[in-house]
């Protein structure tokens, strides 16, 4: 799926430091991609504070619903982030009739991923109960989801107008329009969730209509602020747009980038499925730890997000000196910023922890939680910085099959030795999360290095693409 491009195989080591201007690269895109990763992720942090403060059954229900929506969108949430190196290659190579045809054919694959993922949410009440779950939490947890369902369509749309603008430099619309978003979720969220403005108290159900709410402005919103940079993308309507080998080919690159976040995303909810056989608290617990390690892990995972950008347009543009820079940037920028989370995340777990439970049992675990997370953020964030690399040059299976090998062949074994095995309970769980990621970071990174070593090359869909 690739073409040649005439960039040289080899590098002197010099080349690969970066200079004051790839550095005002980096943080020109990163700064605003970052906040754009915070607001989204605030969405989520928001609901769990306000449904924290209804009851612990509450937040275990939020928890166990968000785990299996954001589990089941994640493949077509990967898949659509196909664009990062389409378009940004195309945006460097100076070809706007190709940044245009991937813009509506990620439209194209958006709906058609949506209808798919809503199909598999139906038996998803069923489901719960067969991985039995506390009684108490599946009316609830199921409820979320059923509600938050209508709202998958319109994010999906989101998603590929915000991975085309950004693939193109252009963040602004998108900062305000998830601003925006936050607001409004917050507003019906606390209306919703508490009962005021003469709402009825509905706890976690209220949650996630405000959700859907949400993720339908969160759509409407970009597609208004930006109709001055997306008319010329989406209008004319391109027949090409709907050519069935070049969406078969954008599947090919995407859908591994769908399936390593799913099995990343995926070890993360089957041991919040373990804790559930834990009891309710180990699972609010282990909610609020993840959700604190999540909004540090927006930092990295935006500065991935710019990595992808940045060196999908210099290889687009064949110059593959500053696509290596780029890619060295990242690394320590995203590396160093975990380092400093990591030694707070051990240095403060109970405040933390206290911010969002006023319950002692559900504080307790989770201070055990905390610092466990800070222990694996550094390797956290270089996993995550290696993937955006990686896929500005769109190589996008070599990260499935080192995650399977990191999550599931080791890290899992681990997480149920430790936590069963060897009696640790939740934190026991966690430390088997620790060693999958520090396997997964220091293979991604040896896969950085190889694959920055070779020929980099424009990714091709349209005609007949050479071998990868």
């Amino acid at each position: 799926m690739t073409a040649p491009s005439g960039i040289p195989a080899r590098v002197r080591s010099h080349h690969l430091f970066p200079t004051s201007d790839d550095l005002r690269r980096l943080w020109a895109l990163a700064l605003p991609v970052v906040v754009v990763q915070l607001g989204m992720m605030l969405m989520g942090v928001v609901t769990t504070v306000m449904v924290g403060h209804v009851s612990a059954t509450d937040l275990a229900a939020a928890a166990l619903g968000n785990l299996c929506f954001v589990w089941l969108i994640v493949l077509g949430w990967g898949t659509l982030m196909s664009l990062d190196p389409i378009v940004a290659q195309a945006h460097g190579a100076d070809d706007r009739e190709g940044v245009a045809r991937g813009v509506q054919r990620g439209l194209v694959l958006a709906a058609g991923l949506g209808a798919l993922t809503a199909l598999l949410f139906l038996p998803m009440r069923s489901v719960l109960v067969l991985l039995r779950q506390p009684t108490e939490v599946v009316p609830l947890a199921a409820r979320y989801i059923e509600v938050s369902i209508p709202g998958i369509f319109p994010f999906f749309f989101f998603l590929v107008l915000r991975q085309s603008l950004q693939a193109m430099g252009r963040m602004r619309a998108i900062v305000v329009t998830i601003l925006g978003a936050n607001v409004l979720n917050a507003a019906l969220g606390w209306a919703l969730v508490f009962g005021e403005l003469g709402s009825p108290a509905l706890g976690v159900v209220g949650a996630g209509l405000a959700a859907t709410v949400s993720r339908f402005a969160l759509a409407l919103g970009l597609l208004a602020l930006a109709w001055r940079e997306l008319r010329p993308l989406l209008l004319p309507l391109r027949r090409e747009a709907l050519d069935r080998a070049a969406l078969a080919r954008m599947l090919r690159l995407g859908f591994p980038i769908g399936l390593q976040m799913q099995l990343e995303y995926g070890i993360f909810a089957l041991v919040a499925l373990l804790m559930g056989r834990l009891g309710t608290v180990p699972m609010a617990a282990h909610q609020i730890a993840l959700t604190v390690a999540s909004v540090t892990f927006m930092v990295p995972q935006g500065i991935g997000g710019a990595a992808a950008v940045l060196v999908g347009q210099a290889v687009g543009a064949g110059d593959g000196a500053r696509a290596r820079r780029a890619a060295a940037a990242s690394l320590g920028a995203g590396a160093a910023f975990m380092l400093l989370c990591g030694l707070a995340l051990v240095a403060l777990p109970e405040p933390m922890a206290r911010l969002f439970s006023t319950e002692a049992p559900v504080v307790a675990v989770a201070t055990l939680l905390l610092p466990i997370a800070g222990v694996f953020q550094v390797f956290d964030g270089i996993q995550v910085v290696s993937i955006g690399v990686l896929r500005g040059v769109g190589d996008t299976r070599a990260p499935v099959l080192l995650n399977v090998l990191a999550f599931w062949l080791i890290g899992l074994p681990a997480s149920l030795w430790f936590g069963f095995g060897l009696g640790g309970g939740a934190a026991g769980l966690w430390w088997g999360l620790v060693v999958g990621l520090v396997v997964v970071a220091i293979a991604l990174l040896a896969r950085v290095r190889q694959r920055l070593g070779r020929s980099l090359a424009r990714i091709v869909v349209d005609g007949t693409p050479a071998p990868v």
